[in-house]
C-alpha cells in the first residue's frame, strides 16, 4: 500500500526513503506511541520489532521504551483491514505510514490444536517465515552462544513450538497463500549437532510445502553443512534460494560476539558460497552482514565487495539489541553510519547485478530488516 507524503520533499520517494528508513531502524520507534500494534518479540529473526510501511517499503522497526526514540506514531485510522498512522519525529510530521493488518491465517489452528502463528509468522505483507527448529546446539552454553541471539526466548514464553513438522508447515503455508496472498517463505533453523547443520529437516519441509503450494518461492537458511552435496539436495527438494549468515567478519569481533559460530572460519563460508552459487545461481545465495557488532565499516564494505563478486547478496542490516540477551544494552549503530554503509554496499550490489530485486525469495528479497534495497536504485 502506497502512503502519502507529508513534506514537499516526498519522504516516500526512492531518494528520501533510504535515509528515513535508516534512521528509523537506528533509533527505533517509541513504544509509548504505538500502543496495541501487532509486533514481533523474541525468537529468531526480527525481534522486539513492529512492521511499518513507508511508500512501497515495509521495514521492521525496533521498539524503544522510556522516550529513547524521537519517532512516535499517531494513529489516523484504526480500520483493521488497512490501519494508517502519522509518523512524527520530535512531534513534527515526517510521513504517513501504513501499519500491518492482522493476518487472517493467524485465526486458524492445526488439527491437533496448535495455533498457526506458532508455526509461522508474517514478516512483511507477502512474506511468511518460520524457524523450523527453535533450538541451537550453542544457545545454552555461555561460552559458545551468540551474544545477540534470542532464539530460545519465544519457546520460553510459549509463543512457538520446538520443531515444526513438514506437514504442519505445508498446512500453514497453504493457508497463508490462500488467505493472505503470501508469495514467499523463509525457512531458517537453529543449528543442531549434526553434520548437515539442519539441512536435512529443511529439505523435508521444503518438499512438503512445494507439494502443497508449488508456486510459493522458498529460501532456506542454515550454517554451511559439512557436505556441500546438501545444496543439490535442497535445490531438488524445491528450495529457490539459500542463506548462510556470516553476521560479523573480523576474526576478533566474531570470537567476541559469536564464539561458537566463529569456530567456522570465514574461509569456510566463502567456500560454501561458491559451491552454493554453482547450484542456485548468482544472486540466489545470500548472507547477513550485521553492522554495529564491532566490525569496522571498511571491513564490512570489503566483505560486501568479495561476496558480490562471488554472486552472493550481502544483506546489510543494523544490529538491534534484544531484551534478555548479553548485548541487550549495547548501542545500535548510528543512522549516519548506516546511511554511509548503505550507500557503499548499495553501489556494490548495483554494479555487480546481485540485487534484491533479482532474488527469488529470502530476507534480502523481503528487505524489511534493512534499508539496503532503497539504496540499490541509482539516485
Amino acid at each position: 500500500m502506497a502512503t502519502s507524503p507529508i513534506f514537499a520533499d516526498d519522504p516516500t520517494s526512492p531518494a528520501s526513503t533510504g535515509p528515513l528508513l535508516a534512521e528509523l531502524q537506528a533509533v527505533g520507534l517509541s513504544i509509548e506511541g504505538a500502543p496495541g500494534l501487532p509486533g514481533r518479540r523474541g525468537g529468531a529473526g526480527p525481534s522486539d520489532h513492529r512492521a511499518v510501511s513507508v511508500g512501497d517499503s515495509t521495514v521492521m522497526v525496533p521498539m524503544r521504551s522510556n522516550g529513547r526514540s524521537p519517532f512516535r506514531l499517531r494513529v489516523l485510522s484504526a480500520d483493521a483491514a488497512a490501519p494508517r498512522a502519522l509518523l512524527l519525529r520530535d512531534g513534527v510530521p515526517a510521513a504517513e505510514v501504513a501499519l500491518p493488518a492482522a493476518p487472517r491465517f493467524y485465526a486458524l489452528s492445526t488439527a491437533d490444536g496448535i495455533p498457526y502463528s506458532k508455526i509461522a509468522l508474517l514478516h512483511a505483507p507477502r512474506v511468511l517465515a518460520s524457524t523450523v527448529m527453535q533450538s541451537c546446539v550453542r544457545y545454552n552454553d555461555p561460552d559458545e552462544a551468540c551474544r545477540f541471539c534470542a532464539i530460545g526466548s519465544s519457546m520460553t514464553e510459549g509463543r512457538t513450538i520446538a520443531r515444526k513438522t513438514p506437514a504442519q508447515l505445508a498446512e500453514v503455508a497453504a493457508a497463508a497463500v490462500r488467505l493472505d496472498g503470501v508469495e514467499q517463505l523463509v525457512l531458517t533453523t537453529g543449528t543442531p549437532a549434526t553434520p548437515d547443520r539442519g539441512a536435512a529437516h529443511l529439505a523435508a519441509c521444503v518438499a512438503a510445502i512445494k507439494a502443497a503450494v508449488p508456486e510459493l518461492a522458498i529460501q532456506v537458511q542454515c550454517e554451511p553443512p559439512d557436505d556441500f552435496a546438501w545444496f543439490e539436495r535442497l535445490r531438488e527438494a524445491g528450495a529457490d534460494t539459500i542463506g548462510m549468515h556470516l553476521e560479523a567478519v573480523e576474526p576478533a569481533v566474531r570470537a567476541a560476539v559469536m564464539p561458537g559460530k566463529a569456530e567456522v572460519p570465514v574461509e569456510r563460508y566463502l567456500e560454501a558460497y561458491a559451491a552454493a552459487v554453482r547450484v542456485f545461481g548468482r544472486g540466489q545465495v545470500s548472507t547477513y552482514l550485521i553492522a554495529g557488532l564491532g566490525d569496522r565499516p571498511e571491513s564490512l564494505i570489503a566483505m560486501a565487495r568479495t561476496l558480490a563478486a562471488l554472486g552472493v547478496y550481502p544483506f546489510l542490516v543494523p544490529f538491534v539489541p534484544i531484551a534478555g540477551t548479553p548485548m541487550a544494552d549495547a548501542p545500535p549503530p548510528p543512522a549516519a553510519m548506516m546511511d554511509a554503509l548503505y550507500r557503499e554496499v548499495g553501489a556494490i550490489v548495483r554494479a555487480s547485478g546481485v540485487t534484491s530485486a533479482r532474488m527469488k525469495a529470502g530476507c534480502g528479497k523481503c528487505g524489511a530488516c534493512s534499508a539496503l534495497a532503497a539504496y540499490e536504485v541509482a539516485s
